[in-house]
């Protein structure tokens, strides 16, 4: 596989939906505010299901199949342990003091006693996980989710949560190895980890849904403001008055957090 070749194609791809997104896309709206770019999104969407059903699905049955469990549990600790190194600094840059500091002491747990993180200590000493990423740390500050997007091979995101993810993916433990065949081996493997444990999501939003594609997206973004909000979103009573049932606000009309944490 040519791993310089797919990440040029990745990249052009996202280039190509940037400027797509620059350009307004008006002929390309969308019934719902939140996803004027649906008509291109769905296109995206359906070629990443084809990548999907050809490559990265049959890839992970075969990983979940074939690899015990105490291996792929000590294989996704280990990722998990170097997405807390990234969520510890985005904690402290959105002034979470406390998150900030159960993020370092589970990297210090897991990294040590832990085996570089194989084993997950932190959580058997009640030291939870406090995810955080760039695109958080954005919206806490106040960046807009801009539209919803559908990222070749990425799948859901906003034009926030794309920058986001390039800045995230820059700044990984992995990505800092010098050696670029094991950075590429890291790469491919904590994909097929994390399509493997989503094996079973995604069947089942398949078979339960009659349009997968509406509701992955309305999924996303609420899961996203819930992650902006650390669980608790803004409601449209604590916005304005309204005689309307209580409902949540739109993603790309929340106030920034920081702003409802000194108000």
């Amino acid at each position: 596989m040519n791993f310089k070749g797919f990440r040029a194609s990745w990249r052009l791809a996202c280039m190509v939906v940037a400027v797509l997104l620059l350009q307004g896309c008006t002929s390309l709206r969308g019934p719902d505010p939140a996803d004027p770019l649906e008509p291109l999104n769905r296109k995206v969407t359906a070629f990443n299901d084809v990548a999907d059903d050809l490559v990265l699905r049959p890839v992970a049955v075969v990983y979940g199949e074939y690899l015990p469990t105490v291996v792929k549990k000590g294989i996704s600790n280990f990722f998990s342990n170097q997405s807390d190194v990234m969520s510890f600094f985005n904690s402290l840059a959105q002034l979470k003091l406390d998150a900030a500091m159960k993020n370092l002491a589970r990297v210090g747990i897991n990294t040590s006693i832990g085996i570089g993180g194989i084993i997950d200590w932190a959580t058997e000493f009640k030291i939870d996980k406090q995810k955080e990423d760039f695109g958080q740390t954005m919206a806490y500050w106040g960046v807009s989710s801009g539209p919803y997007v559908v990222l070749p091979f990425f799948g859901p995101s906003t034009v926030r949560d794309s920058f986001g993810l390039w800045v995230d993916t820059k700044t990984d433990v992995n990505q800092q190895l010098t050696d670029v065949s094991s950075r590429n081996v890291l790469t491919v493997l904590r994909l097929t980890d994390k399509r493997e444990r989503y094996l079973s999501l995604s069947d089942a939003v398949k078979q339960a849904s009659l349009d997968p594609y509406s509701f992955t997206r309305d999924a996303y973004l609420q899961k996203r403001v819930n992650d902006i909000y650390d669980g608790n979103p803004p409601l449209v009573d604590d916005l304005e008055e309204s005689d309307e049932p209580t409902k949540m606000v739109a993603p790309n009309q929340i106030p920034p957090p920081w702003k409802q944490k000194y108000k």
